[in-house]
């Protein structure tokens, strides 16, 4: 995929679980886990921007943009 979340680097940074960030915004770990490894389909701007508030980030400490080869 062209988008890498950084979402792991960004928990470990703010020293957060999976399961702190899933309780502060509000949905399951699951999903938190399905962006965190980069499996996720699409992202919501509330949950974006949810995760920045909790974080203290911007959207790009979380995504970046990384050429396809080929």
């Amino acid at each position: 995929m062209a988008i890498r979340v950084n979402l792991d680097v960004m928990l470990a940074k703010r020293k957060m679980s999976v399961n702190e960030l899933a309780d502060a915004i509000g949905i399951t770990p699951v999903n938190v886990s399905v962006l965190k490894n980069g499996r996720a389909k699409a992202v919501r701007f509330t949950t974006l921007d949810a995760i920045c508030k909790v974080l203290d980030c911007q959207p790009g400490d979380l995504l970046e943009y990384e050429a396809e080869e080929g």
